[in-house]
């Protein structure tokens, strides 16, 4: 069977979806911010984004094609390191340490109760850097979401990127 490429025609967020979804497109971190782009779901056929102004495409966003249909938006697993201090203050200064280089970075409370932890993508410099100031550097795969730049707006719609 031949693979169709489809057009969408707007994007829903977290929430906002009726219905169930057609098919999924999953993506790590950095394919996520999108503003004209083909890109491939997990069944094979296609969707064409054409967003007059780039988009981060979140976990959970729904893609809703012309024709109805409607494609959930997932994190895909990645090789990251999950870093952990030995107290909240020690963490803080790992994390000044990390946006001192600009590395993307997503910080988050585990469900399980074993606490604040940062996660990064694997980087051989970074780890030995974080060794040595004492963090606990555990490799792991899950989905990513590094918190955005400053510069980026999670406004009223679509996380569209600020023009200031």
């Amino acid at each position: 069977m031949m693979k169709q490429t489809y057009r969408v025609a707007t994007v829903l967020k977290p929430g906002e979806r009726k219905g169930s979804c057609w098919d999924l497109l999953l993506l790590k971190s950095d394919e996520r911010r999108v503003r004209r782009r083909r890109l491939e779901l997990v069944h094979g056929d296609f969707v064409l984004v054409d967003f007059p102004e780039p988009v981060t495409l979140d976990q959970g966003y729904t893609l809703v094609l012309e024709n109805g249909w409607q494609v959930e938006v997932m994190a895909a697993e990645e090789e990251l390191f999950e870093i952990r201090g030995r107290d909240r203050v020690h963490l803080m200064q790992l994390c000044w340490h990390l946006g001192n280089r600009h590395v993307p970075a997503q910080i988050t409370e585990e469900w399980e109760g074993l606490g604040l932890r940062v996660l990064i993508r694997r980087d051989h410099v970074l780890k030995a850097m974080l060794l040595g100031l004492g963090a606990t550097v555990t490799e792991i795969s899950e989905p990513f979401g590094p918190l955005e730049g400053a510069y980026h707006s999670h406004g009223d719609t679509n996380h569209v990127l600020r023009n200031t």
